[in-house]
């Protein structure tokens, strides 16, 4: 396995461009797994762990600018758990210490996993992707860049820089219901925004369809809005829980999450 180690921006798009079959890394949390059970076998890494640039956070002209190299521990641990609340719960519900330690924000957006917990949390708050190669920059909405089960809209030479997002500094919360209390990818998981002022019920769902999802609602919908949430899932049977269960669990917890956020 040939490993290419930049220590900026510009050469690892540089080394992206030359080798489009190459796999970006950061913590690893996701690709390392893959690698360990003879998933993946690439032929080259391109180890993203010098570049300054995908490092860190900060507010943007009202907006932020999460790095894609931004670990869970980051979110949880800094001004941002005051920020975006959800997402710093979400963050918390991730794995192990270790795994909060090396995962990263970017990571879980380029894996468009359906039960990624950071998801939901960044689709309330109406988050675009950042992306760069060496032709050009764009930005994507994160409804759009996920595209199927563990599948993103990402070309063959671009890697993602960050997530911008304009917090709505409203009530909002993230709940997620597991077979245990930790280390458990979730069965369905919600996240919720309850804005006054924008009179609107915001709620998108992990792990109950192909991709995370996003529903709307106004204020005088709620007593309607867990049945709608629940109606747009299209959850599946799997290991984890059944589709009917799934449904049924996603009523439920949109219905807490209503009664935290709204009391």
């Amino acid at each position: 396995m040939n490993v290419l180690t930049p220590s900026t921006l510009d050469e690892a798009l540089r080394h992206r461009a030359e080798f489009p079959d190459a796999l970006p890394i950061q913590g690893g949390t996701d690709v390392m797994v893959d690698v360990n059970f003879d998933r993946a076998r690439p032929e080259t890494v391109i180890n993203l762990n010098r570049v300054e640039e995908l490092q860190g956070w900060r507010r943007d002209n009202g907006s932020l600018w999460l790095g894609a190299a931004l670990s869970y521990t980051d979110v949880i641990t800094s001004e941002l758990a005051s920020v975006v609340p959800a997402l710093a719960e979400a963050s918390r519900t991730v794995g192990s210490p270790p795994i909060r330690n090396r995962g990263t924000i970017g990571g879980n957006v380029a894996t468009a996993s359906p039960a990624g917990d950071a998801l939901p949390p960044r689709l309330v708050e109406g988050a675009e992707v950042l992306l760069a190669s060496t032709r050009a920059q764009r930005r994507l909405p994160l409804a759009d860049f996920l595209v199927g089960p563990k599948t993103n809209a990402l070309a063959s030479d671009e890697l993602i820089v960050g997530v911008r997002l304009t917090p709505c500094g409203q009530p909002q919360t993230f709940m997620k219901v597991g077979p245990r209390n930790a280390m458990v990818i979730a069965i369905c998981s919600i996240a919720l925004v309850a804005d006054r002022e924008r009179d609107e019920l915001r709620a998108a769902f992990g792990s109950a369809g192909p991709v995370a999802g996003l529903i709307t609602a106004p204020l005088s919908e709620r007593s309607t809005f867990a049945e709608a949430v629940s109606n747009a899932a299209s959850p599946i049977d799997d290991v984890r829980g059944t589709a009917t269960y799934r449904r049924h669990a996603l009523r439920v917890l949109v219905g807490r999450a209503m009664d935290r956020c709204l009391g």
